[in-house]
């Protein structure tokens, strides 16, 4: 017989506020509303969220009005949630009302973290990193498990190798500097060089201004890449590399992607989707706790200014991450 589900001491309400969107288009797309507040099913947690990290694939999910197979109109955007357990379905047993936790469930789909309430399979989520807020927690989720599956899980990155990571300034960047140098490695940005002072002090071994440098003439023996501009970018990449090295784009590839120029050089050229990962989730908290890794927040907007934290992520311009306060 199942077990019924654990709810909290005061229920929660039955509708909530939270952005949505009926048309792909513009960062004046996303609306507030209100709707009704999901229920946890089976092996599912109910979360009231505090805070939602806003990421490229956001926009991209706004601009197109999809992202994953399935997506239909309207949808609630967001991937990073930090929040506090609310309720548990049947069957869970990992947390229970009350829990703090982190989280980039459902991905590629949206999560729904534009919103008051989510609900998601409990083990998409871990343990709220001890030291760090709802804010700086619903950073790094997306960002961060990019950094680790690119760098630990693909690449296999060991003590003393060399890492390229670009855009090191940026959401995932100044997350895989911190990673990569835990693991040991030698760590090579590339960021204007207003960035490099913030970059140093977060571990980075070497940095190139890519305004007034060209990393492809002076970067040499490198056995990962990381990137996530694209485009010239992946064939330039493929320069710094040692043979043996590793190429990894977080962006979808297209005919550009060097696939051959990669085989001829003898290097490996990959694309990575980072997937839910409650182990990675946990390994990303503990190195907060050891105070190897932490998270900038550039700016924090409330939930109903969505709309202005898009208009400012796609400048491109920000360091590290923008978060949308949920719950004060």
């Amino acid at each position: 017989m199942s077990q019924p589900t654990t709810s909290p001491a005061s229920p929660a309400p039955a509708t909530m506020r939270a952005v949505s969107q009926d048309a792909p288009g513009t960062p004046d797309v996303l609306k507030v509303v209100e709707t009704t507040r999901p229920q946890p099913g089976r092996g599912e947690v109910l979360v009231r969220v505090h805070a939602a990290g806003v990421n490229p694939a956001d926009w991209k999910t706004r601009e197109r009005g999809a992202f994953g197979a399935g997506t239909k109109l309207p949808f609630i955007l967001g991937f990073d949630v930090s929040g506090v357990v609310e309720e548990t379905g049947d069957g869970v047993t990992l947390f229970q009302p009350g829990d703090e936790v982190f989280g980039m469930p459902r991905f590629p789909h949206p999560a729904g973290a534009y919103a008051e309430y989510v609900t998601a399979p409990a083990r998409h989520f871990a343990p709220r990193p001890k030291g760090l807020d709802h804010l700086q927690a619903g950073a790094l989720p997306l960002a961060s498990l990019t950094a680790w599956q690119a760098l630990v899980d693909t690449a296999h990155i060991r003590p003393g190798q060399r890492v390229l990571v670009h855009a090191a300034a940026g959401g995932v960047g100044h997350l895989a500097v911190q990673i990569a140098k835990a693991r040991g490695a030698h760590v090579i940005g590339t960021a204007s060089a207003a960035k490099h002072d913030l970059l140093r002090s977060l571990g980075a071994d070497e940095l190139i201004d890519y305004r007034s440098q060209d990393f492809a003439e002076s970067v040499r023996d490198v056995d990962v890449v990381l990137d996530g501009l694209g485009g010239e970018n992946w064939a330039r990449s493929l320069r710094t590399l040692r043979p043996g090295g590793t190429l990894i784009s977080i962006l979808p590839l297209d005919d550009t992607f060097p696939r051959e120029e990669a085989e001829a050089a003898g290097v490996r050229a990959v694309f990575m989707l980072v997937e839910p990962d409650q182990a990675g989730l946990r390994e990303i908290g503990a190195l907060v706790e050891d105070g190897r890794l932490r998270v900038i927040v550039d700016a924090v907007f409330p939930l109903a200014e969505a709309a202005a934290a898009h208009t400012l992520g796609e400048t491109g311009r920000t360091t590290g991450k923008i978060v949308l306060s949920v719950t004060p």
